[in-house]
């Protein structure tokens, strides 16, 4: 069986047509595929059509119960993980209105439950005062009024007790002067609030600390389904269940060098008082 590298694309829609193109060339029906995979004809049939996109593990079953060739198996998987990985620029997200990424994101809140978010530049909106939100978005052109709404509705999210949160903000990340000092003032005073919140974890790596090197992304881990990864540009979302490992052990790294409690109060206190003075 062969297959030219040439004839794979980069999107869902091309590799649910490889996946089933290399099925048939395989002389293999639906059902057998399932059988040797130890799955279901349903699911095989919904990769197929393109309804379920598969990850990396499912792909190399599937592969590996074709007796694809190492290098098709390699070249596949490549096109898999593509199709697991999504970009959504800033450019579109401005056309299509950032209130209706709002909207995005309070789904992804309601149908999770365990949330981690690292954020080594600003204060994402969950935890930003009315004041911060307002300045976040202050360079989006047009009416503003909707996306702020929403924003602050999403909020009510972390009152809900069934849900975890963890975030880690560097220091950098607090005391970056969005706003005017008397107003990051009462920002930092609410994320002192929030670390009372049973629910809610939020730890700080004050200036100084040994840190990973390297780059630093801002990024959120929807419990161990999906990743997002902010970029100057845009967001990318991972899905690839090895992508997302990747960023829950990165999240790992920073909230072993954070601190949490008291002992972070007491760092948001003094940069409170700081700003006051």
């Amino acid at each position: 069986m062969t297959f030219e590298p040439e004839q794979l694309g980069q999107s869902k829609a091309d590799l649910a047509a490889t996946l089933k193109t290399l099925r048939k060339r395989a002389g293999l029906s639906q059902v057998r595929l399932a059988q040797r995979c130890n799955t279901s004809q349903t699911k095989v049939s919904n990769i197929e059509s393109g309804k379920t996109t598969p990850n990396l593990v499912d792909v190399e079953l599937i592969l590996r119960a074709l007796e694809a060739p190492s290098q098709l198996i390699s070249e596949v998987t490549a096109l898999a993980r593509i199709a697991n990985t999504e970009w959504q620029g800033d450019r579109s997200l401005l056309r299509r209105g950032l209130d209706k990424r709002q909207n995005e994101l309070a789904g992804l809140e309601k149908s999770s439950t365990e949330f981690r978010y690292f954020l080594p530049t600003m204060i994402t909106g969950l935890l930003a005062t009315p004041d911060y939100v307002r300045a976040s978005i202050a360079d989006v052109p047009g009416d503003q009024s909707k996306t702020i709404a929403k924003k602050l509705e999403r909020q009510t999210v972390l009152y809900d007790r069934s849900k975890q949160f963890r975030f880690v903000l560097t220091e950098q990340a607090v005391r970056w002067p969005l706003i005017p000092p008397d107003a990051l003032a009462v920002q930092i005073d609410r994320l002192a609030s929030l670390t009372h919140l049973p629910n809610v974890r939020i730890g700080v790596i004050p200036i100084g600390h040994d840190v990973k090197p390297g780059p630093l992304s801002v990024f959120t881990v929807y419990g161990d389904s999906m990743a997002t990864v902010e970029t100057p540009t845009g967001v990318l979302i991972f899905r690839d269940h090895r992508d997302v490992s990747a960023y829950l052990d990165e999240f790992s790294v920073h909230e072993a060098h954070a601190v949490f409690g008291e002992q972070a109060r007491e760092f948001l206190t003094e940069w409170a008082a700081f700003c006051r003075s």
